[in-house]
């Protein structure tokens, strides 16, 4: 069983074009975590950068599994995203479908994926990962 927490985190200029985000990873399997800091070049609000940031977290987990395992694998997935995590439940999002899709694509590699929408309170690893890499990234 694997626990996957993600965050996202954007530095608004004021302008939609010049904002900055990067996201926070942070997976757990018996007794070991990876953290891991990734920029998101492309991802100009939090709410994309949240999905993005996902999507990043998903893949850096497949990554960590041999591919014999993966779809023996349970992974519970944590975010503070409300829409995020409503999207996923719903399996739709009007204006994020795109990173819906490649979300659930991502989840079907597994035996099974829970999506758990939690407090902010209680996803600060992923959350204080994220940033600092808002601000490594700059």
């Amino acid at each position: 069983m694997y626990k996957l927490y993600t965050d996202a985190a954007t530095l608004n200029h004021g302008d939609i074009k010049n904002d900055q985000s990067a996201g926070g990873i942070l997976i757990l399997n018996n007794g070991h975590q990876l953290q891991m800091k990734v920029p998101l070049r492309d991802a100009h609000d939090n709410h994309t950068a949240e999905f993005t940031t996902c999507i990043a977290g998903l893949r850096a987990l497949i990554e960590q599994i041999p591919a014999a395992k993966l779809s023996h694998t349970i992974v519970f997935y944590y975010t503070d995203s409300k829409i995020l995590a409503d999207s996923l439940d719903k399996q739709y999002a009007k204006h994020y479908q795109p990173f819906v899709d490649s979300i659930l694509a991502l989840e079907a590699k597994f035996q099974l994926v829970m999506n758990q929408w939690i407090p902010e309170a209680q996803n600060m690893g992923a959350h204080e990962l994220a940033q600092q890499a808002l601000h490594q990234f700059r």
